[in-house]
């Protein structure tokens, strides 16, 4: 039984030049078009038809066109528009985006003619563009310190509280464990070298000064770039995926004095007590494996540091910490700033966050051995 307005094609005024014109009529969606002897008559008829750009097509007859339909049409005319062409409103917009589609389909990635010079060019200012926003970061936390320190009533308190909570207190456990351990294998590496020489007392000074001056702050801030510092990454960059950013710049609410200041105190304060934290559970673990290889006993450990490692090289450790943590958060903003509002963005600028964290804390801590080469060596 055939179906009310059923999609037919009717060709008027055809000629020997293939010339002509070609209505179509009735109900062209995937319910009307799964008759399957409907659907061989319109095929045929639409094979007959193929490539001719002769002729001109009128669907505005059409009572209903969805997107099958509206392919079969688009496959008879080669992929593109034909030069004639008649159709209703809601047509217009339903091959418009068929016509996106393709197009987005044909296009072919073109291939990179750049150069070993032009890849080092856009390097470089690359650099230099992400060199000025990052100073730029540097200039508005300062501002918003000086915004604090002159009123600290009203200031963000609560969110330098908490990330304290998450970059501080949450963080003491990996670094205890890791400093721990460190201790140990240091000790214990240290401890097979000495007992050949006879130098066994002089474990103590290794491990103080390596730990205390070098490998604690270290060890902390490479912890802290992995975990708090990709966190923060990834928080500012899911805010600017679900436009949070934009919603507090429209309420008037700066993102330094509430976002990026906040962090950078939170860090510069929780990077030089995690230090010391590390420090301890690091000599505590060099303790263990003194005692265990060299029969060092804790007492003559604790009395020979003090001796071992002078001051000074704790106050250099918990400038670190200071120095450390201050980069750190600084890095993550900025790279946390800088991400678009999709998912492909966030994840990239996360790890170009972490990676880069790390590599300026140690670019730092090459600084600060050369500022104070001489500097705790009494």
């Amino acid at each position: 039984m055939p179906l009310e307005n059923a999609p037919t094609l009717t060709l008027h005024h055809a000629d020997s030049s293939n010339s002509g014109a070609v209505v179509a009529t009735g109900i062209w969606q995937v319910h009307a078009l799964a008759d399957r002897d409907a659907i061989k008559t319109i095929i045929k008829t639409l094979a007959s038809l193929k490539d001719n750009p002769k002729l001109a097509w009128d669907l505005s007859g059409i009572v209903s066109l969805d997107h099958i339909g509206a392919q079969m049409f688009w496959n008879c005319w080669g992929k593109q528009r034909p030069a004639q062409l008649t159709l209703a409103p809601k047509q217009e917009e339903l091959f418009k985006r068929i016509e996106q589609a393709c197009v987005a389909q044909v296009v072919k990635p073109r291939r990179s003619r750049l150069t070993a010079v032009m890849i080092l060019g856009f390097g470089i200012m690359s650099f230099f563009e992400h060199l000025r926003g990052f100073i730029g970061l540097i200039g508005q936390v300062v501002q918003d310190l000086l915004r604090f320190a002159r009123h600290p009533i009203t200031g963000p308190w609560r969110e330098i509280s908490a990330n304290i909570f998450h970059a501080g207190f949450q963080a003491l456990g990996i670094t205890a464990l890791v400093g721990f351990l460190i201790g140990v294998v240091l000790s214990f590496l240290s401890a097979q070298q000495l007992r050949t020489f006879g130098g066994d007392m002089y474990l103590v000074n290794i491990l103080g000064m390596s730990i205390i001056r070098e490998l604690g702050p270290l060890l902390a801030a490479i912890l802290v770039a992995g975990r708090s510092g990709s966190s923060i990454t990834a928080q500012l960059g899911v805010m600017r995926v679900t436009e949070e950013l934009d919603a507090m710049l429209v309420m008037g609410i700066s993102h330094g004095y509430r976002l990026i200041m906040p962090k950078v105190v939170a860090l510069a304060i929780s990077m030089p007590l995690l230090v010391v934290w590390t420090d301890a559970m690091a000599l505590i673990g060099g303790m263990v494996s003194a005692k265990m290889e060299l029969n060092l006993s804790a007492r003559y450990f604790l009395q020979k540091l003090p001796d071992a490692v002078p001051l000074a090289n704790y106050v250099i450790g918990l400038l670190k910490g200071v120095v450390f943590g201050t980069l750190i958060a600084l890095v993550s903003c900025h790279f946390g700033l800088r991400i678009k509002p999709n998912t492909e963005s966030l994840g990239h600028g996360t790890t170009t966050a972490v990676v880069t964290a790390i590599t300026v804390v140690i670019l730092a801590d090459a600084v600060f051995a050369i500022i104070f080469s001489d500097v705790g060596f009494d």
